[in-house]
């Protein structure tokens, strides 16, 4: 009976937006002082191409922001977001780099090479060099580009620097964690490095025992000074926050001293940071005549991590699966150039939009031969239009652990039912393989000093199960399979899958490189492949490839 409510739902729109009447706030976190924000802009001169800030956070859960229900307090964030457009359909991917490639090049994962996991510290291997770059876009009609924060899209050899990607200025980390304080990383035993650079070059001047968050943003803060506000900028905020390990300050434990659960109270301290270090950027935006022609895009990079603290409730799931709880995340734009402000829009949104978004603000144009997979959704955010978008690949990963029971006769010889992959297609997501963490973790799995499963809600499958289909408007929550009600649903998305699986790129995704160790680097993480070494294995090759041409001949004569 409830599968055939689901399905009967199916029919109901999708693309709708509704609005919200906010008040005024006070109180929290990072405050200024009598306003949260600050009220008066600096004089400026708006022109027609906008400031775009785009702020990522890292590992935030899905419900870990004040306006979803979360204990932790983000008055910054709650503030922003319900003057400006709450993003309540937004997906991104279940990863660190797959998420920031995509955003970067407004392509999926299959079309960069970069379906598999993420890019280790110690893998000879980057965002490919044929992708052009949103900042590199944004270069060409004049903006001047800044990145403040963590890259993780490879750095083997200079050229997949963020400074040879298209940013003007690089100030922040090259993986995917490290010490908030000492900036240091062991990717394993005896692999330790420093990990802070400015533009290409380690900064160890910067190494003054400052907590990430706080640091990034003082850095955001001297851009903004130094830049001429009638010249557009393109400042891209990647914030470690708050990806383990767990630290913060010990003043943002304050209101959290009620938190058993030592994991949820260090990441709500360190939310709690991170919020304060938010509303300092916008303040820094008022002060130096930026605001008013500024868009401010918010948005987490994967679900939260419930081992690390992160809560994704009600949402199924946690970073690093295909469940809603890995992929759908906390997004909003706030800017006074918005047309509906005070707006939530469940309109399907997904981080490759971003790209063709971005561009076409900024004036900016698409090269045809640029086979995109986003969509430009700017009237769909400010304005409440149908989203152009109808379709998300969350991705197809031919190398994942196979599920042991999938097969072709499992997906109707369609699709091989034991390859990971996931697809929404308006209001149903199909999953194949192995799906990963499948439990519903609820607030009170927080409530004791260490972590407790016994709270988690968990499905035992039947065995030999690959394949899930789900009414996510119906039920965002993927609580009812509808796969066995519903074959000719799931074989139009199998092959759905199959087209999109006929245009994917080789996976990259080498082994470890001996040379990558930062003891052979200084002590620090960076560039480890010179271009010259392959130069004279080349000409090495060469000439012995002429030796062997010249002996030859000599035989034949």
């Amino acid at each position: 009976m409830v599968a055939a409510v689901l399905a009967g739902l199916s029919l109901l729109s999708l693309l709708t937006c509704g609005y919200l009447a906010w008040g005024s706030r006070r109180g929290g976190a990072g405050e200024a002082p009598g306003n949260l924000l600050g009220e008066e802009p600096a004089a400026g001169a708006p022109r027609s191409q906008p400031h775009i800030i785009f702020i990522l956070a890292d590992d935030q859960g899905f419900r870990d922001v004040g306006y979803h229900g979360s204990e932790i307090r983000t008055p910054t964030l709650d503030k922003l977001a319900a003057e400006g457009v709450k993003l309540e359909n937004y997906y991104v991917q279940p990863m660190c780099t797959p998420s920031r490639s995509q955003l970067i090049t407004g392509k999926y994962q299959i079309h960069t090479g970069l379906q598999h996991s993420i890019i280790r510290p110690t893998q000879p291997n980057c965002l490919p060099l044929d992708n052009v770059t949103l900042p590199q876009k944004l270069k060409e009609v004049g903006y001047s580009t800044h990145m403040v924060g963590k890259w993780h899209l490879g750095f083997y050899r200079r050229e997949c620097m963020p400074t040879q990607r298209g940013f003007d200025s690089f100030f922040g980390s090259l993986l995917g964690s490290g010490d908030y304080y000492t900036h240091f990383k062991c990717d394993s035993p005896g692999i330790c490095g420093y990990d802070l650079y400015e533009n290409d070059n380690a900064a160890w001047d910067h190494d003054n025992g400052i907590y990430s968050t706080q640091m990034y943003t003082q850095k955001v803060q001297q851009i903004l000074a130094s830049h001429n506000p009638r010249k557009p900028i393109f400042l891209y905020i990647a914030y470690q926050a708050v990806h383990s390990p767990l630290q913060a300050p010990g003043r943002y434990f304050e209101h959290y001293r009620s938190i058993n659960n030592i994991n949820r109270r260090r990441y709500a301290a360190m939310l709690a940071c991170l919020d304060e270090a938010i509303n300092n950027v916008t303040l820094a935006l008022r002060k130096y005549g930026y605001y008013e022609n500024s868009i401010i895009i918010y948005s987490s990079d994967n679900g939260g991590q419930p081992m690390a603290g992160g809560s994704n409730w009600p949402l199924r799931g946690s970073k690093g699966t295909y469940w809603e709880g890995g992929i759908r995340a906390v997004g909003f734009v706030h800017s006074p150039l918005l047309k509906n402000k005070g707006s939530v829009c469940k309109e399907l949104v997904h981080i490759t939009d971003w790209f063709p978004t971005l561009i076409t603000l900024a004036e900016g144009q698409i090269d045809e031969d640029i086979q995109l997979d986003g969509y430009d959704v700017w009237e769909t955010i400010s304005e409440g239009r149908r989203s152009p978008r109808v379709d998300i690949l969350h991705n197809i990963d031919p190398i994942y652990t196979k599920a042991k029971n999938g097969s072709w006769a499992a997906g109707y010889g369609i699709w091989n039912t034991a390859i990971q992959s996931a697809i929404r297609v308006n209001h149903w997501k199909l999953l194949t393989g192995n799906p990963g963490y499948s439990d519903w973790v609820p607030p009170q799995a927080f409530s004791n000093a260490g972590p407790n499963r016994w709270h988690n809600e968990r499905v035992s499958w039947s065995a030999g199960k690959t394949v899930w289909l789900f009414n996510i408007t119906a039920d965002p929550y993927e609580r009812v399979d509808l796969s066995a009600r519903h074959p000719e649903v799931v074989k139009q998305l199998l092959r759905r899958l199959s087209q999109f699986n006929k245009t994917a790129v080789p996976v990259r995704y080498p082994p470890k490189d001996p040379r990558s160790n930062p003891k052979l680097n200084g002590g620090v993480w960076g560039p480890w492949f010179k271009e010259d070494e392959k130069k004279k294995k080349s000409d090495k090759s060469k000439g012995a490839n002429k030796r062997k041409k010249s002996k030859n001949k000599k035989k034949a004569n």
